[in-house]
């Protein structure tokens, strides 16, 4: 059984940081691509950043670029976002997904394992 478990979310001020987790667990993934993607309270969920199977070519989406950087670790089935300077704007519900090739989709269709998300909020 495949799980994702995302961590690290939590209470933060503007202008803080927070390193998201996501463990990958029921087999590996490797071969295929990792998303971050967040839906706020009335909003449609948006992909935050993406990244390649072996890591080498990474996405984020315009209003976190030069913030939050992706990353993962293969050797541990695990992806990561670190999260700068953040934003009340950046508040949101956090998931992770594994996506269905070794390349970055900007859809969630491209997308078939999520978890089940981790609430960050961004306080002024």
């Amino acid at each position: 059984q495949v799980q994702l478990l995302e961590s690290g979310g939590g209470l933060v001020q503007a202008g803080g940081s927070l390193r998201l987790s996501c463990a990958a667990s029921g087999r590996t993934f490797s071969s295929r691509a990792m998303g971050w993607f967040r839906q706020a309270l009335g909003k449609e969920r948006e992909l935050v950043a993406a990244i390649t199977s072996s890591g080498s070519t990474t996405h984020y989406r315009d209003s976190v670029k030069g913030r939050f950087i992706i990353s993962r670790d293969n050797a541990k089935n695990m992806v990561y976002l670190q999260m700068n300077s953040l934003k009340p704007e950046d508040t949101a519900v956090y998931y992770c997904a594994v996506g269905k090739s070794a390349y970055v989709s900007v859809f969630d269709i491209g997308y078939d394992y999520w978890g089940q998300g981790t609430q960050v909020t961004v306080f002024s």
